[in-house]
């Protein structure tokens, strides 16, 4: 494999990316964030996506300069791909991407996309910027191929190189060397699809359909507890029968499951077809946050709390455990809905930067310890630290004498919660 790697957008997908070629190939790392070039430069990722060594080892040039992608030939592009306000696919780092790899674009080139898109995008929106910035034709001076990412961010077994890759090319030829460039890294082998939409509904249905099954446990969730049932232990004695499909309730938020559904469903009523299903799990999942919440406030009332001059902490703020990403985090949901009740809100997570979550949310992390007090408690996070909290040490964070704990992720044993005094409400 003699082609000459190009990384655009060095995130939680572009940078494993990079990095697994790093091992065996030289590779241009692309970004326009200064601030992320001078810390990979440094030798550190404050994704933690990849360790130290790793990133040590890996023979990669960072750049924000157009003019070092020119050396290269094969150009992956690894960008977000978030929604707007109004929850339509917002594809202007694509497009930005795009514009940056056209400027140094040559015959015989090809460009890889991986950031997640609907059906369609790569031809429709991608393709020609290529041509207008580079004046080249596309087919003709240089290819396309689309390999959605399926990088989890957090994982450390599912990586980069041990998941199967979908590779497409916009040709035969185009694909073969896409396979090739791919399967010289990744250990667990590729796919190939017959087509690039092919491909990007392939991605796009992954995540669709993760949050559908979410959404019904959240359903179920709501509905058994008007009933007065543990969901948890539902689950937990379905679970006994060999298919039953091991899907939690809980918030869905960050970059793909919270966000992929929208790219197909902007797709479809743009052809007329207004999806029922798809779009019915994004408002109950959309709903979660404020649920939760609502929920903790219930139970505080039941317990006797002042409402109006309670402070509540929440531990946690990232979309998922065990990892600083908090793009999407629908735990935001959960603190603007307790201010709305004028309680006074904590939050402190030990993995999210707070200067990104001022910045984004605007809220300041702060402590709730032993030695700053709250009345009840928000566990929204299965962080390792969190997981290692007893019920004596969760305790001696609350004042009242009656708190309340929700258990967003069913971390703790409700038995042993109960015993140290807590009501215990979990989904």
């Amino acid at each position: 494999m003699d082609r000459k790697i190009a990384v655009v957008g060095l995130g939680y997908v572009g940078l494993p990316v990079a990095v697994a070629f790093g091992q065996t190939h030289p590779v241009v790392g692309f970004d326009i964030k200064a601030q992320r070039i001078a810390e990979l430069q440094s030798g550190k990722d404050s994704t933690d996506e990849v360790a130290e060594a790793e990133l040590a080892r890996a023979r990669i040039r960072y750049t924000r300069e157009i003019e070092d992608l020119k050396a290269c030939d094969f150009f992956i592009v690894a960008v977000p791909t978030p929604v707007d306000t109004g929850n339509k696919p917002d594809l202007s780092p694509l497009i930005s991407a795009s514009r940056s790899v056209g400027q140094a674009l040559k015959k015989g080139d090809i460009v890889v996309y991986e950031s997640t898109v609907y059906p369609g995008a790569t031809e429709e929106d991608c393709i020609p910027v290529l041509e207008q910035v580079s004046g080249l034709k596309y087919g003709t001076d240089f290819t396309v191929g689309y390999s959605p990412e399926r990088i989890n961010p957090g994982d450390r077994e599912h990586t980069f190189t041990k998941i199967r890759k979908i590779v497409s090319g916009s040709d035969e030829r185009t694909l073969d060397v896409v396979a090739e460039v791919y399967g010289s890294v990744v250990t667990a082998g590729v796919h190939r699809a017959s087509s690039l939409k092919v491909a990007e509904a392939a991605k796009v249905i992954e995540n669709t359909q993760r949050d559908l099954n979410i959404a019904l446990m959240n359903e179920l969730a709501v509905v058994f507890e008007r009933m007065g049932i543990d969901t948890q232990e539902v689950l937990e004695a379905a679970g006994s029968k060999w298919n039953f499909l091991p899907f939690r309730p809980g918030l869905v938020g960050g970059h793909c499951i919270g966000v992929d559904p929208y790219y197909l469903t902007h797709q479809a009523e743009k052809l007329g077809y207004i999806p029922q299903v798809i779009l019915a799990g994004r408002r109950i999942n959309d709903n979660m946050g404020r649920y939760v919440a609502r929920s903790a406030v219930k139970q505080m009332t039941l317990c006797k709390h002042d409402v109006s001059k309670a402070k509540v902490g929440v531990l946690g703020v990232t979309f998922k455990e065990n990892c600083p990403d908090t793009r999407n985090s629908k735990v935001v949901d959960i603190v603007r809905e307790l201010r709305s009740w004028g309680i006074e809100v904590v939050v402190c997570d030990p993995h999210a930067d707070p200067h990104e979550v001022e910045e984004e949310y605007g809220l300041k992390l702060g402590k709730v310890d032993a030695d700053h007090k709250v009345d009840a408690l928000v566990v929204a996070v299965s962080h390792k630290e969190f997981k290692a909290l007893t019920s004596a040490q969760l305790r001696a964070m609350v004042r009242h004498e009656k708190p309340v704990l929700v258990d967003v992720k069913s971390i703790f044993k409700r038995a042993d919660l109960e015993a140290a005094g807590f009501t215990v409400w979990r989904l």
